[in-house]
């Protein structure tokens, strides 16, 4: 094998359908390029509560949630493909902690978003393949939310 750094597939994953199959196409993916995945789960910062250990027990309740749904998801995902995956959880808006993450990871080969069926895309989807499209340092692989099983399989 050689030395070059294994590619890096980065999936922001929460409890949505959508997150699920990009996370599958990512898995996917990094087994038939000999890759990687990481997992990152956004703890969003909580609006003000007047008692900061109020404030503190919401956020890491939301951190438990966030941490409860990436390994559930990852874990099944692990089984069939077999790749090496980290799961990282971070606190702030999403839209820059994602584009902080990447920026400071040249080793990720691309983002990955899953996409709704249909309704609004998202603050991630709307911002990476709207605004800000163009501007990380990596692709973006926007997954839509409707694809089986079967299709991942064939686009992967």
């Amino acid at each position: 094998m050689s030395n070059d750094p294994q590619r890096t597939y980065l999936v922001v994953v929460d409890d949505s359908a959508e997150a699920r199959v990009a996370l599958r196409f990512a898995a996917r993916r990094a087994a038939k390029t000999s890759g990687r995945i990481e997992v990152l789960g956004i703890v969003e910062p909580q609006d003000f509560v007047q008692f900061g250990g109020v404030q503190a027990a919401i956020e890491e309740e939301q951190r438990l949630r966030i941490e409860g749904v990436v390994s559930a998801a990852i874990g099944e995902i692990l089984d069939e493909s077999g790749v090496e995956a980290t799961i990282i959880v971070q606190q702030g808006e999403g839209v820059r902690a994602v584009r902080d993450y990447v920026g400071e990871r040249p080793d990720i080969a691309a983002l990955v978003l899953g996409a709704a069926p249909s309704g609004n895309p998202g603050p991630l989807v709307s911002s990476f393949c709207g605004t800000d499209a163009g501007k990380l340092p990596c692709p973006v692989m926007l997954i839509p939310g409707s694809l089986d099983d079967e299709r991942l399989e064939q686009l992967s």
